[in-house]
């Protein structure tokens, strides 16, 4: 097992790695701060469409937390600058919450209501989906829009609970369609890491994914050649774990037990 302390970039989700619901989790703030203090990259990298860049970071410090807008990377951002770099003279007919939305605005992405003016139906967590989002997505698709979801996340830990999240509407959507997927852009996609590496500017084997789910974190982290803990405290349990057939470099039921290895080594 790789020696804990040895990453330049220390790589965390946000819901069910840092925090759950309005609390932070074990372990997490003496964890940051002695990453900071010891001079270490740290980055937030979330899934999340539902909280803007600025919101994450304005979340995390009201929890006590320093953090910064240019550490964080959502899957709404990452989204938003695909739609805007990638793909020329995009129109995105958008499915999801606010925070969404301020993000394409904020990238200069053309966005519209009219969904036979789409060139892009972007699907991410939506908390008022209902059969018109659903009939005015198909639409825009059997027009020749392309399908992009956002991340491939089936739901959202919470205190006690799991919401649906992106996927279930985006399957909704590419069966009212009759379409198929194009592009997925949040963990564990390429682009994704692309965008990470780019922003971080260290290479994959010089940092650290930490998360709690299997099927983002960690297959992102094995994938794209980054160091991987899973962390017990949202999504997957031990048992998931063993099920996978996926071998995280670290499994930590708290980040706690991240501090207690990264103490030992000092």
């Amino acid at each position: 097992m790789p020696e804990v302390w040895k990453y330049e970039g220390y790589f965390f989700d946000l819901d069910g790695t840092i925090y759950l619901g309005g609390r932070l989790l074990p372990g997490v703030p003496e964890s940051l701060d002695l990453l900071r203090r010891s001079g270490k990259k740290v980055m937030f990298l979330s899934n999340t469409t539902t909280r803007t860049r600025q919101e994450c970071a304005d979340r995390l410090r009201r929890l006590g937390l320093a953090a910064y807008e240019h550490e964080i990377i959502t899957a709404g951002y990452a989204s938003a600058v695909y739609l805007k770099d990638v793909t020329p003279n995009t129109v995105v007919y958008a499915i999801g919450e606010p925070a969404l939305l301020k993000e394409l605005i904020l990238a200069g992405v053309d966005c519209t209501g009219n969904p036979l003016a789409a060139t892009h139906v972007l699907v991410g967590m939506d908390t008022r989906f209902d059969y018109h989002k659903l009939h005015q997505a198909a639409r825009a698709l059997r027009n020749g829009a392309q399908l992009i979801a956002a991340n491939p996340d089936p739901n959202c830990p919470v205190e006690n609970d799991l919401l649906p999240d992106t996927w279930p509407l985006v399957k909704a959507i590419e069966t009212a369609g009759s379409a198929h997927i194009g592009m997925v852009i949040g963990k564990p996609s390429a682009y994704y890491a692309a965008k990470v590496l780019e922003e971080s500017k260290l290479p994959a084997e010089r940092c650290l994914m930490v998360g709690d789910r299997l099927e983002t974190d960690v297959r992102f982290g094995i994938v794209h050649g980054f160091g991987t803990a899973l962390v017990l405290t949202g999504a997957a349990s031990r048992e998931e774990l063993e099920q996978s057939g996926l071998r995280p470099d670290y499994v930590w039921s708290t980040m706690e037990e991240l501090l207690t290895a990264m103490s030992a080594s000092l």
